[in-house]
């Protein structure tokens, strides 16, 4: 019998194959799109996510990453990163990097999707396949979330991403954070003539159409050479339980706030790395306060962030106030470390 069967491959569900691997577990991971799989994200990752690859022996190819910026109209504040250098990679060279360390390690790939979920006593069985545990990690929209009754409805606003790159050498080494009334615009320094612009908000629009709240970056973006489109949404998701039984959801498949604060890849691979070793350990039930644990700072974070951006008394003071209270600003970016 398979030890541990992963419902997705992307970082997170490979991050928990390599882990397994790594302590002599077998591991299957399932995955219906070939490598390597593109993604819209803002494709930064921060320290701590780096630091994760590094443990995983993942060194993906990418730009080093000073710290964050906000930036509007004139008003810029930013902040540093104290526990070294966050990385700016682009999502397919990261999956490519993960996916040939997970074959590296004998993780066997199988192309398939996860929809029906099973369990028994001291197995589940999905996709065809029998294993003493199932750790999910299909994403935003789980189905195996969903499968398992797992799924919240959200009331919060609904909001979505784009992401497109352009053609232009990077003018910083930080992640700058354009903010409008609108929504933010991330800028990210992904390669040598690289940069990636991710944009966030309420409104369904076209890229061009978003970057019209950001004159400044517009212009500077103007007529270069651009890729395709990329896009995500609803962002906010809701899991009653990141456990039901024999399964556990680890990455965007356990919940999702919003990409606001740049954590998706670190909290990927934390969320996936603890689900491993409580398995690992034999005592799966510690997984949900190991979860909420590691995920509580960016939640709350997030949801104090969201909530200014979106009240019209204080989404015009979250730039002003970082750049009038800069040892503020830098707290809450390294609490994001």
């Amino acid at each position: 019998m398979i030890d541990i069967l992963v419902a997705g491959g992307g970082p997170a569900g490979l991050t928990a194959a390599i882990r397994a691997a790594a302590m002599g577990l077998e591991a299957v991971v399932v995955e219906p799109r070939p490598a390597p799989v593109d993604k819209a994200c803002g494709e930064g990752i921060m320290p701590s996510g780096v630091a994760a690859l590094r443990r995983l022996g993942v060194a993906p190819a990418g730009r080093a990453l000073r710290g964050i910026r906000y930036v509007e109209g004139a008003r810029r504040a930013e902040a540093t990163f104290r526990d070294g250098p966050g990385l700016a990679v682009r999502r397919t060279e990261l999956h490519a990097a993960l996916h040939r360390r997970a074959r590296d390690l004998g993780v066997r790939l199988v192309t398939g999707r996860v929809e029906e979920v099973r369990q028994g006593h001291d197995s589940v069985t999905a996709a065809g396949m029998t294993a003493r545990w199932l750790i999910a990690a299909d994403g935003l929209h789980s189905p195996s979330r969903r499968a398992l009754g797992l799924d919240r409805p959200s009331t919060a606003p609904r909001r979505y991403g784009l992401r497109r790159h352009y053609g232009v050498a990077p003018w910083t080494d930080f992640v700058e954070v354009h903010w409008s009334r609108h929504g933010e615009a991330y800028v990210t320094p992904v390669g040598e003539g690289t940069v990636g612009v991710a944009v966030l908000s309420h409104h369904r629009r076209s890229h061009d159409q978003h970057l019209a709240a950001f004159p400044a970056l517009a212009r500077t973006l103007r007529g270069l050479d651009a890729g395709p489109v990329r896009g995500a949404g609803p962002l906010r998701r809701i899991a009653s339980a990141p456990r039901a039984g024999r399964v556990l959801l680890v990455g965007d498949a356990a919940g999702y706030v919003d990409a606001l604060t740049g954590e998706g890849i670190a909290l990927a691979t934390a969320t996936a790395w603890a689900a491993v070793d409580c398995l690992k350990a034999g005592r799966p039930e510690l997984y949900p306060a190991r979860w909420a644990r590691l995920t509580r700072r960016h939640r709350l974070l997030t949801q104090a962030l969201l909530a200014a951006a979106g009240h019209p008394l204080t989404a015009g003071l979250i730039v002003p106030a970082a750049q009038r209270l800069p040892p503020l600003f830098s707290a809450a970016v390294r609490a994001l470390q």
